[in-house]
């Protein structure tokens, strides 16, 4: 199965749209199969008295307020038409986190996207995803931060408007109901990819909790993958080894770049490392089916053993734990006949190392 890799440009543009282009290029000659960028109105997402987050104070200081730092990093709908019509010449496909309806809609009806991600942080605000829900064709949900049952009752809320059953005033009984009927699940199945998350920037190793993946999986019988925080790449490498069906990874220029993301990003070669290992990973995983593979077979009779005379035999001499043995190669009689072998009378003399008679 072939994973589908996300280049998350995220912010690291800087508010820069020559920063953002060259971020698209550097996705696409990685051989990404996805640069995601994130599509925000300031005000419609943070309040004036919104403190930053930590790693966000440890990456850009304490003087400016969380609303002041995004406002810098938004995308204007022009900025947006010249990055996808970028993104389309350098063959790779463009998508983005809407933070807000009206981003959302200028994502999905303006644009025309088909595909949304959605940020970690929403996974809770139950008015966005009914919206994201009722927009989009399929959706890519993080669940950093979350617990299981958060997780079930963002896919109820989501089951609930992609089944059409919205209505003006929906109960939360009303996303339960939706996420536990046939329709639901089928909707969920057919729509939906669930990305564990740890969101912290860096993401400490300790704290990757990677066999949750696993959980998401049994749990909701959904495709999952791996949104990744962390330094490095071999994280990333055992999420696709684990069955991760898509890979997101921040992507920068340059991590000493200013800007909350920036420290946690893949520069440019880092990238290509990834994509290509991942490349690797992929069919190393096989169908899972235990049988020699192609290579092996010209090796068996090399590497197993025969049953062999320890010492000369003379004909009609009983075979016994001193004179029979195993050694290479593994051209005749097999060892698992050891037992039955010995107390039987050779049928012929045999002289030492020689094996015995199939």
């Amino acid at each position: 199965m072939r994973t589908f890799i996300i280049a998350e440009a995220g912010v690291n543009h800087n508010g820069d749209l020559s920063l953002a282009k060259q971020l698209i290029d550097v996705a696409a000659d990685a051989g990404a199969d996805a640069v995601k960028f994130q599509t925000f109105r300031a005000e419609e997402v943070v309040s004036r008295h919104a403190p930053k987050a930590e790693y966000q104070t440890r990456t850009t200081g304490q003087t400016e307020s969380q609303l002041e730092m995004i406002r810098k990093l938004e995308l204007t709908e022009a900025d947006h038409d010249e990055l996808i019509a970028h993104a389309k010449a350098c063959g790779i496909a463009f998508l983005s986190t809407p933070f807000d309806v009206p981003s959302l809609h200028l994502l999905t009806k303006r644009f025309g996207l088909q595909t949304i991600k959605i940020s970690s942080g929403e996974i809770t605000n139950a008015p966005f995803l009914l919206a994201i829900a009722c927009a989009a064709k399929s959706v890519i949900v993080s669940t950093g931060m979350s617990t299981l049952a958060e997780v079930e009752a963002a896919l109820g809320v989501l089951a609930f408007g992609f089944t059409g059953l919205a209505t003006a005033m929906p109960q939360r009984e009303d996303f339960d109901q939706a996420f536990a009927s046939e329709a639901g699940q089928q909707a969920l199945r057919d729509r939906v990819t669930l990305l564990h998350c740890t969101t912290e920037y860096p993401t400490s190793f300790r704290e990757v909790n990677l066999c949750a993946m696993d959980t998401l999986a049994t749990a909701f019988r959904l495709p999952v993958g791996y949104s990744d925080h962390t330094m490095g790449i071999h994280i990333s490498l055992a999420a696709v080894a684990r069955g991760a069906r898509v890979i997101e990874k921040h992507v920068t220029l340059d991590r000493t770049l200013p800007g909350p993301d920036h420290k946690a990003s893949l520069e440019p070669e880092e990238l290509r490392q990834l994509v290509r290992q991942i490349r690797e990973v992929e069919p190393a995983l096989g169908d899972g089916i235990k049988r020699p593979a192609a290579s092996e077979w010209k090796n068996r009779d090399v590497a197993r053993k025969s049953l062999v005379a320890a010492r000369a035999i003379q004909v009609g001499e009983v075979f016994t734990e001193e004179n029979l043995t195993c050694k290479r190669p593994g051209t005749g009689v097999s060892p698992m006949a050891y037992w039955q072998t010995l107390g039987q009378a050779a049928g012929r003399s045999y002289n030492a190392d020689e094996s015995l008679d199939v």
